[in-house]
């Protein structure tokens, strides 16, 4: 078995817990992918995470000194650990909560303002239950009537600064309008990228804020190489992008590229058919003549996905596209259009530490005891098993706790509650092919490799599942599957 997993398997397949890994939703072969598509912001550009109390800080001071907001909000200061991605928000109740894949609030995770709803609270609010009803919750874009879904990375510091104002009126006695402070706090967030306050503090010291460079050079180069086709699609202005793309790539970055369109406002870029493309030239000027092809070396501003289809012909899963928002950059592509998409999430890698550290916490180790309890419990008479099992459900129940908290004290993991997947990852797996933390996992695989989802066992076939693990006859199809079992 050594010799088969450390010398006959390639090590793209041994790569379980792996941070540098790419994980599959679907099965997927590189070999079939001709043209590759990227988003630019958190895809091709990686940013460090002190962009966040940048952008806190300046959307608080636009809300005081521009809408007029209380000073005293100015005392708070940006918490980088107090949210995660994927959060709801009840905009009418002020609650930022956790929400899983079944629309269940996941107790304990619930806050109003920065202190924590208690539970009976929260069950309360909706009606006697944890439920929240399909109705309320977030529509396709995660933008409900009542409910917002919290989805891309530049959400940390708007979720931070809505709670942080919401706790500043309770904590004064001061009444508000829920919706009208939501969209106030949202249009302050919004002012720092539409008056260009973020691309200045990047464009001022590219070093500080822009990670991996030069693994973005290397993939994009590798897959010219062999012969892929490729363009960027992004809501980002050109001199910006530019800029971003000589410091990684260097002042040649678009013969690289086929195709580059800046300002594409998705996700309406998906849908409206209205908005034709226009060219830029050299300086950033805008020219009014009529598109009617996509040339190397150009570059294009707004436009519209059926335009693009129509003079590109790149359709249907020869090609991949990889972006950082579900919504905006990637479900109308694969839902409407078929093309293959990847998902980077760059909090994956945190958590997959997390969890190596640990080792799970909840090992196999803890199963054999539980089923080592039933089998002595199967009429639930011997008094000594039950006081056992309820000194171990109540360990069970610390572990968890203690494993939410490794993750983030008030919301713990982006993909998991205590049971279930997280609505994000029910996202995550509807939306992406592919999902990986960043863009240079891809340097980690051959440009024709495979990636098959790993079978799991759906419920009913668990039991068997187990019964040939712990009896070692497991039979194994594939080489592949050989390497997840431990």
């Amino acid at each position: 078995m050594r010799r088969l997993v450390h010398d006959l398997l390639p090590p793209e397949v041994c790569s379980l817990l792996n941070p540098a890994a790419i994980y599959a939703n679907n099965e997927i072969s590189l070999r079939d992918v001709e043209v590759y598509g990227f988003d630019y912001d958190y895809t091709l550009a990686q940013y460090a995470d002190t962009l966040h109390p940048e952008i806190f800080t300046a959307a608080r001071d636009i809300l005081i000194e521009h809408y007029k907001y209380p000073e005293g909000i100015r005392k708070y200061d940006y918490n980088p650990s107090f949210a995660i991605r994927g959060l709801h928000y009840d905009i009418q109740k002020s609650l930022l909560m956790k929400i899983d894949a079944f629309h269940y609030v996941q107790l304990g995770t619930a806050y109003r303002g920065l202190q924590p709803v208690p539970d009976e609270e929260v069950i309360d609010l909706y009606g006697g239950t944890q439920h929240v009803p399909l109705y309320q919750m977030s529509g396709f874009y995660g933008k409900g009537p009542s409910i917002k879904q919290f989805m891309d990375i530049f959400s940390l510091p708007e979720m931070a600064l809505l709670s942080c104002v919401v706790d500043h009126f309770l904590g004064h006695g001061l009444e508000f309008d829920q919706a009208h402070l939501y969209k106030d706090v949202t249009d302050a967030i919004r002012d720092v990228h539409v008056k260009g306050l973020m691309y200045q503090w990047i464009e001022r010291d590219m070093e500080k804020y822009i990670l991996r460079g030069d693994e973005t050079f290397a993939v994009l180069s590798r897959l010219v190489a062999h012969g892929k086709q490729l363009f960027l699609i992004t809501n980002s202005p050109f001199s910006f992008v530019d800029k971003g793309m000589r410091h990684m790539v260097g002042a040649d970055w678009r013969q690289l590229f086929d195709v580059v369109i800046v300002q594409a406002d998705k996700p309406s870029f998906f849908t409206d058919r209205r908005k034709p493309f226009r060219k830029l030239d050299e300086k950033g000027s805008l020219h009014w003549d009529r598109i009617t092809r996509l040339e190397k070396g150009k570059i294009y501003r707004q436009g519209n996905l059926f335009d693009f289809l129509r003079l590109t012909e790149w359709r249907g899963p020869r090609v991949l596209y990889f972006g950082d928002h579900l919504y905006s950059d990637l479900a109308d592509l694969m839902l409407r259009h078929g093309w293959r998409t990847g998902a980077i999430i760059p909090e994956l890698e945190r958590e997959i530490r997390i969890i190596n550290t640990e080792q799970y916490m909840h090992s196999l180790t803890w199963q054999q005891a539980l089923t080592g309890l039933l089998e002595r419990m199967q009429t639930y008479q011997d008094a000594e098993s039950r006081q056992v099992l309820a000194a171990w459900m109540k360990e069970r129940q610390e572990l968890r706790c203690i494993t939410k908290a490794l993750f983030n004290a008030q919301f713990g993991s982006i993909f998991r509650t205590f049971h279930n997947p997280t609505y994000f990852s029910r996202r995550l797996v509807r939306f992406s092919d592919l999902y990986m933390a960043s863009l240079s996992c891809l340097l980690n695989y051959r440009v024709d490799f495979t990636f098959y989802p790993r079978r799991t066992p759906l419920q009913h076939e668990a039991p068997l599942w187990m019964d040939q693990l712990c009896t070692g006859c497991m039979k194994t199809p594939f080489l592949g599957d050989m390497a997840h079992i431990r």
